[in-house]
């Protein structure tokens, strides 16, 4: 079940992909309020962001969530209560491979100060997980 502060349930998430964080980090799904936990500020490691305001975060993980195709995981340094890391995955019907789902791993990216973790490798995996999880080719 997914509650409304998550954007996909986390049960999806393997369990040796939390055996690998470090002590005070979490690896789990996006939550509606990581825009208060930097999300954004780590993004913009990543690329351009623009102005983006807690409310347009909110509509935008909304359509997301309703969607049911984004898979957004994070790190979470629960010391410092930031994101520290994430990666996405976007799940797409196909008509090949007998009506099949392909997966898109997206915006990989790791804060400032955080490189040099394995993070980036840890989400790449959690999501390469997550795409089997959900009946990707």
């Amino acid at each position: 079940m997914v509650s409304s502060n998550s954007l996909f349930d986390g049960s999806l998430l393997g369990a040796a992909a939390q055996l690998s964080m470090p002590a005070n980090h979490v690896i789990r799904p996006l939550e509606v309020t990581d825009f208060r936990k930097s999300y954004v500020e780590c993004l913009a490691n990543l690329t351009v962001v623009g102005d983006i305001t807690e409310q347009m975060f909110a509509e935008s993980f909304e359509d997301m969530q309703r969607a049911g195709c984004y898979f957004v995981i994070v790190i979470e340094d629960l010391d410092s209560a930031k994101i520290v890391a994430s990666g996405t995955l976007v799940v797409e019907q196909k008509f090949i491979r007998t009506c099949g789902r392909v997966g898109h791993i997206e915006d990989i990216v790791v804060a400032k100060g955080q490189q040099g973790k394995r993070f980036g490798f840890a989400i790449i995996k959690q999501l390469m997980e997550l795409a089997t999880a959900t009946g990707c080719y």
